[in-house]
């Protein structure tokens, strides 16, 4: 469920007039609490930053979103659509934060908090608006005050002129003292005649009728997808205007600039507009940051919006680089040279080959070896986080992500808590190993010894050649 404000402001450079403002909650679509992509619990209380969550607020930045960081991190983005006039640009600010960083408090049955959103917008030292706006937020149990992931979103309509502003945006909790803001250049385009607008990454939208109204849209700020547990990426596609395209050609980019799926929509008519939503398949583009690109039949003028699929909110994974690294305990060393030795041209259709080489259920639509793998990578960041940095680079987490739950074990320490020397001991039957991992410190921090490392390279090598071939 996501909590969706809305609100419809008209901004010109010497006035601002409030049109309509509407506020309430509603469910909506998206993944529910516990989802791979947001398990409950997870990270710290109260909206401390972690290293994690800062590599997160930098890899949203540089998808051109709008991240603060502070103990109310937000995530906000802004989309541009055709207006009735040429010199005014519909700009809509979709902000998003994690329920769990709000106060929430028994109310009844329920669960309830509030947060303040402020939002300004300047040319040079003039505010050309500033609204504040305190929204309540009520969810029906404990566990979706915990979620992770944008459980609160908040949105706002804005009729601006083109050019070059100054948007701050602050979040304050109203159960605390806890607040967050961020300020950035904001560049607001003229539209061409076209009426092309950007494309909208949501979750749910109905279309809009006219150049004069407004589509009904929920967006999705952050601009994500889960590998393995989103399919599809929903992105609006909004026409209105005199010379509106009958078609459109859709593609994806990866950060390598090769073309990983294209496609030629027809826009159908509403009204005086044509609009349209299109699920791009999340098998069929990069993990990491990808760029969707909409190019009207016969026009030249392109928009785009850059999209990220991920792993989940604490594996920021930017470029396909990156991703490799994280193969290394899937894949045999081979298949992950061949994906890495490929040039920009041949990367789509080697990555084609390694997933359908890879896939131990190939009558299926989802791969479910890498999704099991990197949600193994989720619990072991959250499991073994005691035994080092980050949790999967641990000794215990290569041992749980390249070979899974152990068939039993054998904890010393249970059997001697006066034990000065603390083992942990792993079975694989299957891979007929026994992995020793040895507590020295008293402070729950694993290793494994040398032979062990020696054990566990060649058990890895072992369950790796039990892949598909």
């Amino acid at each position: 469920m996501h909590i969706v404000t809305t609100r419809v402001l008209t901004l010109r450079v010497c006035a601002a007039v409030l049109l309509t403002a509407c506020a309430g909650s509603r469910p909506a679509p998206g993944p529910p609490a516990g989802a791979p992509g947001a398990p409950p619990g997870a990270g710290p209380p109260g909206g401390v930053v972690t290293t994690t969550a800062a590599d997160m607020q930098r890899l949203y930045r540089s998808l051109g979103l709008v991240s603060s960081g502070g103990t109310v991190p937000f995530t906000a983005s802004v989309s541009f659509l055709r207006a009735p006039s040429p010199d005014t640009t519909l700009t809509l600010l979709a902000v998003s934060l994690p329920s769990r960083v709000l106060g929430f408090a028994r109310e009844g049955d329920r669960y309830a908090a509030s947060y303040t959103a402020r939002v300004e917008i300047r040319q040079g030292q003039a505010v050309v608006r500033s609204v504040e706006s305190v929204e309540q937020v009520r969810v029906p149990t404990f566990r979706e005050t915990t979620r992770t992931d944008e459980s609160i979103i908040w949105q706002q309509f804005l009729r601006l002129a083109p050019g070059r502003y100054t948007l701050a945006i602050a979040l304050r909790d109203g159960g605390s003292i806890r607040s967050s803001s961020e300020e950035v250049t904001l560049d607001v385009p003229r539209l061409s005649a076209s009426g092309l607008g950007s494309p909208v990454p949501v979750y749910e939208v109905i279309p809009r009728q006219s150049v004069d109204s407004l589509p009904r849209l929920l967006a999705r700020p952050r601009a994500t997808v889960v590998f393995g547990v989103d399919s599809l990426l929903p992105v609006y596609i909004d026409a209105v205007g005199a010379n509106l395209p009958e078609a459109v050609g859709i593609r994806v980019r990866d950060d390598g600039d090769v073309v990983l799926w294209d496609s030629t929509l027809t826009l159908p008519q509403r009204g005086a507009g044509r609009s349209v939503t299109v699920g791009v398949p999340v098998s069929r583009m990069g993990i990491g940051i990808n760029r969707v690109e909409v190019v009207p039949q016969g026009g030249s003028d392109t928009s785009r919006t850059r999209v990220l699929v991920s792993l989940g909110d604490d594996l920021p994974i930017a470029t396909f680089d990156e991703m490799l690294g994280y193969l290394r305990y899937f894949a045999a060393p081979e298949r992950v040279r061949e994906l890495r030795d490929a040039g920009p041209a041949q990367r789509a259709e080697v990555w084609t080959r390694f997933l359908k080489e890879t896939d131990p259920v190939p009558a299926t639509a989802e791969h479910e070896g890498l999704r099991d793998y990197f949600a193994r990578i989720r619990t072991a960041n959250a499991r073994y986080r005691d035994d080092a940095q980050v949790g999967w680079q641990s000794d215990r987490g290569i041992a749980f992500v390249a070979l899974g739950d152990p068939d039993n074990i054998t904890d010393t320490g249970l059997i001697d808590p006066n034990a000065r020397v603390r083992q942990q001991i792993w079975e694989y039957r299957e891979l007929r190993t026994q992995l020793v991992f040895v507590d020295q410190t008293g402070f729950g921090r694993w290793r494994l010894s040398a032979q062990g490392r020696v054990d566990l390279d060649a058990a890895i090598r072992r369950k790796q050649s039990m892949q598909p071939r």
